[in-house]
């Protein structure tokens, strides 16, 4: 867990919600659940540090701005809510085309 210095609230980061997975790219044969997937779900050892005006930030980013994470509230103990943005994702085109290739291998194979 992350020691928090003054000021800061921990963080959580989720699957996408609907806001967030609205229009996003799903390639045929891969079911659209793949696409509330991101990377770091469920990573709750983060804390983030409110902006001058006491809002938190936006937008969180990962890997040199790959992968985005978008604010949406705070849960029930306090914690801010990041849910995984596969729209504003700049990796999350080619992740998925990677997701499709799994799919398409599974069910070559004779998977259902």
């Amino acid at each position: 867990m992350a020691t928090l210095l003054r000021g800061e609230v921990r963080a959580i980061l989720q699957p996408a919600g609907t806001a967030q997975y609205q229009g996003a790219y799903c390639p045929p044969g891969v079911p659209f659940r793949e696409v509330r997937r991101g990377p770091f779900d469920g990573k709750d050892d983060i804390a983030v540090r409110p902006d001058a005006d006491g809002g938190l930030p936006r937008h969180m980013s990962f890997g040199g701005g790959a992968v985005i994470y978008e604010y949406d509230g705070r849960d029930k103990t306090g914690r801010a809510v990041y849910r995984y943005a596969p729209r504003l994702s700049p990796s999350h085109t080619k992740v998925m085309q990677g997701v499709a290739e799994v799919y398409a291998e599974h069910k070559l194979k004779g998977g259902q």
